[in-house]
């Protein structure tokens, strides 16, 4: 059984730091080296509120926020994004606005969908999406259907963790890349090296962790 032991690696700022286990990893459609773990940052206040004022940086000079839409369980990092983007500083372009702060349903198919109660939170907003890790872009994909599907507009997609640079043409924004990981490689199941090489999966990856094989 793999020990798959986490270890930390500073990067930027106070409260800013990089937790990952190096192993092979499979998600539902990838394969990676290394598991990446956004535990932390999306718990722990302090840590979320980091992350909150790295990302929010690319938001508040020039990009309208009605609404930040979480998933991958992204909501304290969201309402300390949503605080960052109101505050009154100088040249905040959504200083003293209200932004809402929500997270969608997902069905038995993995489409996301928003009840009543949340299409107006959508419908005719500008919505920032908020992952903790974009890096095939399947979920980032799915969000931007689904808030485009209610009427509302993406005006952006921040991240924890990415490896892509841009989704449908919008740019991905993110605390941490793969230039604060050197070695990290993502593959598709069937393009994997590990697999070729014939290593065993470590465990199984979803955005709520990863369970030991």
């Amino acid at each position: 059984m793999p020990t798959l032991a986490t270890y930390k690696i500073s990067t930027k700022g106070k409260n800013l730091h990089l937790r990952v286990v190096k192993g092979h990893f499979a998600t539902s459609n990838s394969h990676m080296n290394y598991y990446v773990d956004v535990t932390v940052q999306k718990s722990r206040l302090s840590e979320a509120n980091a992350i909150a004022k790295e990302l929010s940086v690319y938001y508040k000079k020039n990009t309208i926020v009605d609404t930040i839409l979480c998933l991958d369980e992204t909501q304290v990092i969201g309402t300390c994004m949503a605080n960052e983007l109101t505050s009154g500083e100088f040249m905040n372009m959504n200083a003293h606005r209200t932004i809402y702060v929500v997270t969608p349903e997902h069905t038995a198919g993995s489409q996301l969908i928003f009840r009543d109660g949340l299409v107006p939170m959508i419908k005719g907003k500008h919505v920032l999406i908020l992952a903790a890790s974009v890096n095939t872009g399947h979920t980032a994909k799915a969000a931007i259907e689904a808030v485009q599907y209610y009427g509302g507009t993406v005006t952006g997609i921040a991240a924890i963790f990415a490896t892509a640079e841009e989704c449908q043409g919008i740019p991905v924004r993110s605390a941490f890349d793969p230039n604060d990981l050197q070695d990290y490689t993502i593959k598709p199941s069937h393009e994997c090296p590990m697999c070729k090489r014939g290593e065993k999966i470590d465990a199984l990856v979803n955005s709520f962790g990863f369970s030991k094989l």
